[in-house]
């Protein structure tokens, strides 16, 4: 594996040189692009000539080993540092995601379970946006359809690091921590709306996009159909007396975004272009895998979004993912934002998998 980081090396060089020349940032996409793998490639590099350098100093403490018994503590250090280096690089030179740095668009819609499905999707959506506020990401609400209870039928945020799409280091983008939440989140608890104590289970589902650039995503102009009409609130009671609501289907696919939100028919239609642009490059990528090889795809979707995912049992303060086995009764601490320790266990399980499947593909 690691007789490919020569290409890279010579890749890293080359990006670095025309990075320099001031002619390249003339065009701000193409720099863009050119930093972000200048980016991902500048800490392979470094482990890489740290790998060799450590193999060598080994190989000159081996022959003064012979000679003196002191070397022979350092050869013990050198050792472990050498498999330390090892593993480190094995882990970097596993296939990313090659939307890990993306922002996402985060949505919540209720399921079955009538106003408590509602209700819990109003709690997961909290969950999300303190837990962004923890790790100082950015929020933007695009659209939200409450339900009567306060709870919401349907729900969708933007998330966004500080310094806009795109994380300033490799693997700590939005899309990297937030891609395992999407699916089906099970809810077992005694409902508001419960006059009799009984634990129901009901369920909410979370859909979880890259949030896509308009050059990622090319839509013909004849591909949109784009209606207008009065938004209203809950109960079906007008709340603008103008067509500010946006309806924009895309003929090719059929998908269709809705937006009502804001007080103008334009904001509203950025909104739901924003929308339709993510969910059309998840569309792509799904495609994508689909005709991809079975190695190919266990690398590149280790963890299925589709299924239930996970249950909160409110009772016994535990919460259970049951994709990789995890369990903890902390419930309140998670729903207070406090997902790390549950979203680290989805990441340690892809990179094993993915470890596992680069392992059997060479």
């Amino acid at each position: 594996m690691f007789e490919a980081v020569e290409e890279l090396i010579g890749e890293h060089a080359d990006l670095e040189k025309r990075l320099a020349d001031p002619a390249v940032h003339a065009d701000q996409a193409n720099a863009r692009k050119l930093n972000k793998r200048y980016a991902e490639l500048t800490p392979i590099i470094g482990t890489y000539r740290s790998w060799k350098l450590t193999g060598e100093d080994i190989e000159t403490a081996r022959e003064y080993a012979q000679d003196d018994p002191d070397f022979a503590a350092e050869l013990k250090v050198l050792d472990k540092q050498r498999a330390e280096l090892t593993e480190k690089l094995r882990l970097l030179l596993v296939p990313r995601d090659p939307h890990d740095e993306k922002d996402v668009i985060l949505e919540v819609k209720a399921g079955e379970g009538g106003e408590e499905s509602a209700l819990f999707a109003g709690d997961l959506l909290r969950m999300y946006l303190r837990y962004a506020e923890r790790v100082g990401w950015k929020t933007e609400l695009i659209e939200a359809n409450e339900s009567d209870l306060g709870g919401y039928k349907d729900v969708q945020v933007a998330v966004k690091t500080k310094g806009g799409n795109g994380a300033t280091e490799p693997g700590q983008g939005v899309w990297a921590r937030l891609k395992y939440e999407g699916g089906v989140h099970r809810v077992q608890r005694v409902p508001a709306t419960e006059s009799q104590g009984r634990i129901h289970t009901s369920a909410a589902g979370v859909l979880v996009t890259p949030e896509a650039e308009e050059v990622e995503v090319e839509i013909g102009p004849n591909d949109l159909r784009i209606d207008v009409y009065r938004s209203s609130g809950p109960g079906g009671q007008s709340v603008n007396t103008t067509d500010s609501a946006v309806r924009i289907t895309h003929l090719p696919s059929g998908l269709v975004v809705s937006c009502q939100n804001e007080k103008s028919q334009l904001q509203n239609k950025e909104s739901a272009m924003r929308i339709l642009r993510s969910r059309l490059l998840a569309a792509a990528q799904e495609e994508a895998d689909q005709e991809a090889s079975d190695a190919r795809r266990s690398q590149v979707r280790t963890v299925d979004r589709s299924e239930r995912i996970r249950t909160y049992n409110y009772p016994e303060n535990r919460i259970s993912d049951h994709r990789v086995g995890f369990k903890a009764y902390n419930l309140d601490q998670v729903l207070d934002g406090d997902l790390d320790a549950m979203i680290q266990a989805c990441v340690d399980a892809d990179s094993a998998a993915k470890l596992a499947a680069a392992g059997d593909a060479g």
